[in-house]
């Protein structure tokens, strides 16, 4: 139940001197909105920012911009870190190359193209030409290449595009030979699979979306459909639907043969039922493989007449199974490669061998085994680092992979699968040092005695005297993992003395299902306890100082930045939430976001459930009278994943509430979303706006 008393606002927007602080911020009208949870009244005076396509909204946001620039505008070193940064990224990025009917596609960046371009090489020693340019998208890079499949006989290129940072997508079709671009083209599309048979493909999308909420309405009813290339979205086949469950999500998978079509459907983001097709039979209905939630099934693949499927199904850390087609029963799948010490990341079956990646203290580690699970050998990788998949097929013995650490930029190599072999075949060039930097993995324990991972990145001849910047980023949700990674983003910050640290904290994926579940639900408060053990483990080891330390984090990492912040706004001087779920009582009423109950649970399920989630709210947890850490909320006015709602409300939380001196500032970038696919002109610009806040407010005087 919720309770509304309406109050007439003659003027939203008043400037006012903010009495703490020299910032003049915006004057936030609250309003009487009461929402009633278990007896429990809760104040959302904010309500009104929820609605984000109206005037006043769009007033608060050119307001706060307007301030927010004007006091990054002042910091003296921050035209210097944008030409440093520019150059930085000015170098050419590199994707491993997917190999079709014996010629060879891949994506480069020749440096500050906002968006990379796919290639086509007819071999790996000739002349590269551009096969499809998503520059030509848009004039300012803000359309951006989502996903990509070729038809089986290589005829046709099915993509798809998001506009604005947008998670919809619309599809189109190429002819290759031609590069002529068809009449196809499929709207309400989202994050879908592109999967092929014939000539035509399977995908999944929504019916349209009410006008005008395009952004933040709740998606239901996801369904699947086969399009035919040539023919209108509208006489698209119905594939698949669920009428009985509206919140479930559906993706269409055939196999690299096309004799299976497969259907994963989830509720949440983790565990899903998988359903399968014989396309070879005429009037085939769907078969139920794999049954309930409980478990994670991906397909690999269809080879020799057996189905192979990774799973955690018995085995948290995952293994390999092998499924007969004639016999689908999950009690009669035989276990390939068996659960280990180690989490089995991914599977790939290329010219006929199972190349399987673990992951061990969040670094990879790579083997090849053959179709009975018989261990041939170990790939031999540069060092400790990310290995970020085998592209390759079945029939062919060259596969391609790529290998970053946090100081190696990444490498692409060509792998022979047969003699176990890797060459180089893309080297990227960056202006910097890596011999003249370490990053060491380090161990500490959480409030509750869990031992937790963490690298540390600086550079050589630093000394542990507690006077050093130090930047401390986490995730710690849905099982996710975070792997080491290269970024010329953060190398300014490392060159003038600065630390970058990852913290593995619980939630995410770094040692399997068991992990990830302790932080999640009624468990979440772990994360946010390991994620504090770290920076006190830092502090106390003398890296760094609390008038040092930032954090930062996005998406779940925002929420995770936001309720350390709240929960213990003396341990850090800077802190930048970026795109993060902020609101836990309402995060599941917008878009997609009651697909992370399985995370978070929800404020509705139960009085417990929903006072868990009010105890670590960030939005909730923002008390008057408290100093907090200098703060730069960062989100996207067209994110439709973590709608922009969270960020706005707690910004105006914060500005309201915040009894210290420090700024409370939100950076709301225009015609931005959630992040993937933003050109590189908008990721330089909120990068150096980022570490310039950053950077000023740790009193650094850097360098460039």
């Amino acid at each position: 139940m919720k309770r509304i008393i309406p109050i007439i606002i003659s003027m939203m927007l008043l400037s006012s001197t903010n009495s703490k602080s020299e910032i003049r911020y915006p004057e936030t009208v609250k309003v009487n909105h009461i929402d009633t949870y278990f007896g429990v009244e809760v104040n959302d005076p904010y309500r009104w920012l929820e609605n984000d396509t109206s005037a006043v909204t769009s007033a608060w946001v050119k307001t706060q911009n307007k301030v927010t620039n004007n006091f990054l505008a002042q910091i003296p070193f921050r035209a210097e870190l944008k030409k440093r940064l520019t150059a930085l990224m000015n170098y050419p990025k590199f994707g491993a190359p997917i190999k079709k009917n014996g010629q060879y596609f891949y994506f480069k960046n020749n440096g500050l193209q906002n968006q990379s371009v796919f290639y086509h090489q007819a071999t790996l020693t000739s002349t590269p030409e551009v096969f499809l340019d998503p520059n030509t998208f848009s004039t300012d890079g803000t359309v951006a290449l989502h996903a990509q499949s070729f038809s089986k006989d290589g005829k046709y290129l099915a993509y798809s595009i998001s506009r604005s940072g947008s998670d919809w997508n619309e599809i189109f079709v190429m002819d290759v030979a031609s590069k002529q671009i068809l009449s196809d083209h499929i709207n309400w599309s989202k994050s879908s699979d592109i999967s092929w048979q014939g000539d035509g493909f399977y995908y999944s999308a929504y019916d349209a979306p009410v006008p005008g909420k395009e952004y933040s309405n709740k998606n239901e009813y996801e369904k699947v459909y086969y399009h035919a290339v040539g023919q209108s979205q509208s006489q698209d086949k119905l594939i698949y639907e669920n009428k009985e469950f509206p919140l479930r999500e559906c993706y269409p998978i055939v196999t690299d043969d096309e004799k299976y079509l497969f259907i994963t459907e989830t509720e949440t983001t983790t565990g899903n039922e998988l359903l399968i097709k014989d396309l070879s039979v005429p009037g085939a209905k769907f078969a139920l493989l794999a049954p309930g939630f409980a478990n994670d099934y991906t397909v690999v693949d269809h080879v020799k007449g057996k189905i192979y499927i990774l799973t955690n199904w018995k085995a948290p850390k995952q293994r390999l199974m092998e499924v007969d087609p004639l016999n689908l029963s999950r009690e009669n799948w035989k276990e390939i490669i068996p659960e280990s010490t180690n989490v089995l990341e991914r599977t790939t079956i290329i010219g006929g061998k199972i190349l399987a990646e673990y992951m061990k203290d969040a670094t990879h580690h790579a083997y090849g085994f053959d179709l009975s699970g018989k261990k041939l050998y170990e790939v031999q990788l540069p060092s400790l680092g990310t290995l970020s998949g085998f592209t390759g097929s079945n029939d062919d013995n060259e596969a391609f992979y790529i290998f970053s650490s946090y100081t190696l930029p990444p490498t692409v190599y060509r792998f022979d699968v047969s003699e176990n072999k890797s060459d180089v075949f893309h080297k990227t060039e960056v202006s910097f040092k890596s011999e003249e930097y370490i990053s060491e993995q380090v161990f500490f324990t959480s409030k509750d005695g869990t031992r937790v991972p963490m690298s540390i990145t600086y550079k050589k001849g630093m000394k542990k005297d507690g006077k050093n910047p130090l930047m401390l980023y986490g995730y710690g949700g849905f099982n996710i993992s975070l792997n080491p990674s290269f970024s010329a983003i953060r190398i300014p910050f490392l060159e003038n003395g600065g630390i970058y640290v990852v913290a593995n904290l619980r939630g995410g994926g770094e040692y399997g299902e068991a992990w990830h579940l302790a932080g999640t639900k009624m468990h979440k408060q772990n994360v946010f306890d390991d994620f504090i053990a770290a920076a006190e483990y830092l502090i106390s080891h003398k890296y760094t100082s609390t008038k040092k330390l930032a954090i930062d984090g996005g998406s779940n990492g925002g929420l995770l930045v936001g309720a350390c912040l709240t929960q213990r706004p003396d341990l850090y001087a800077v802190a930048v939430p970026e795109v993060g779920v902020l609101d836990m009582l309402r995060y599941n009423q917008f878009t997609i976001g009651w697909s992370w109950t399985s995370d978070y649970g929800n404020s509705q399920e139960s009085k417990e459930m929903f006072e868990y989630l009010k105890g670590y709210s960030p939005l909730h947890n923002v008390k008057p009278g408290v100093n907090y850490p200098a703060t730069l909320v960062m989100t996207g006015d067209h994110d439709d994943r973590v709608v922009p709602a969270h960020s706005f409300k707690f910004a105006a939380t914060l500005q309201a509430d915040n009894a210290g001196k420090t700024p409370a500032l939100i950076r709301i970038d225009s015609k931005a979303g959630h992040g993937a696919g933003k050109p590189i002109g908008k990721v330089i610009d909120a990068q150096t706006d980022m570490w310039s806040f950053v950077m000023y407010n740790l009193g650094m005087n850097p360098k460039f």
